[in-house]
């Protein structure tokens, strides 16, 4: 399968045919969906660290304790290998890791900021 695009600049069209193979899984989704496909791949991560908590309905894991500090340490490692930021310590702070919407805002953030 082919995929056209095009783009105009100075009134020149350009149409590049390139094969939809090429593009990630995640080029080929609705923005809502890829919002809800980095968000799996995050519970996924989390997960990894920790399958004692329930990511995808918790809105206060520091707040309540749910997330010891080695916990946090670990999120943080591996939020930093799967995504390939770098968290500063002035972002490590509980509104950042209450929950898996808050830690994918700091991903997106991080990786704009870049």
């Amino acid at each position: 399968m082919i995929l056209f695009t095009f783009s105009s600049c100075s009134g020149i069209i350009i149409f590049v045919l390139s094969p939809i193979d090429s593009l990630s899984p995640i080029d080929r989704v609705s923005p809502i969906d890829r919002e809800l496909f980095i968000m799996e791949e995050l519970l996924k991560v989390l997960e990894d660290v920790t399958d004692e908590v329930d990511f995808t309905k918790e809105e206060h894991l520091i707040d309540d304790g749910l997330l010891t500090s080695f916990d946090i340490l670990q999120i943080i490692s591996a939020l930093d290998d799967a995504y390939g930021i770098s968290i500063p310590a002035s972002e490590i702070v509980p509104k950042n890791f209450n929950s898996a919407k808050a830690m994918l805002a700091l991903v997106n953030r991080l990786q704009q900021e870049g």
